[in-house]
């Protein structure tokens, strides 16, 4: 990996004012990265300091202590004898969008006032890793992780599923399913629990 001082040499041999560009920019990256570890360093003091929100993991993590493998045969096993009805949210580490996508699911079955199982799938991560995610998805029943080879084991959930998150199944009480990208739409909510 190139430094930024050499991405700015490189930069300024393009430029007829060398000797007098260089110098200015050369200082300009000496400093730079000090006032932005300074901002940075701040930022993530403030954040590592919030009460509310390790209180709140420390919660989740309470209420879900391991995960439960999830593999290229668990999902025709759910489906065939797993509760009716359920929610599967499939996730990653990474997805900023699948912790709102389960709000809504989680706000349907509050609506109704029923216990219904609102399940979390983390696809690349598994045990404690995993686990720290479960505070993200308020109102989780379980958590479970891929375990095995990915592409399979998506392919039995859904072979047109292009691998994009989160993916929602949606299981009602007669068994049908509803799987949509994204957050379910209120249509669907209501076929999923009248």
């Amino acid at each position: 990996m190139t430094s930024l001082l050499d991405q700015l040499k490189a930069w300024s041999m393009f430029h007829s004012d060398t000797n007098r560009l260089f110098p200015k920019l050369a200082s300009l990256a000496v400093t730079l990265p000090m006032l932005l570890g300074q901002a940075l360093h701040a930022q993530d003091h403030k954040h590592s300091d919030s009460a509310q929100k390790h209180q709140h993991q420390k919660q989740a993590s309470r209420t879900l202590s391991t995960t439960h493998a999830f593999h290229e045969k668990s999902w025709p096993q759910l489906l065939k004898e797993g509760p009716r009805p359920a929610a599967y949210l499939f996730t990653t580490t990474y997805c900023s969008t699948c912790p709102a996508a389960f709000e809504v699911l989680h706000q349907a079955v509050k609506e109704k006032g029923k216990p219904v199982p609102l399940m979390a799938v983390m696809m690349d991560a598994s045990g404690t890793k995993a686990l720290r995610h479960a505070s993200h998805f308020k109102g989780i029943t379980k958590m479970y992780a891929f375990e095995g080879f990915e592409p399979e084991i998506r392919q039995s959930v859904d072979p047109a599923w292009p691998n994009v998150t989160p993916y929602v199944v949606m299981i009602d009480a007669k068994g049908n399913l509803q799987k949509v990208i994204g957050p379910p739409s209120p249509e669907m909510l209501k076929r999923w629990l009248p």
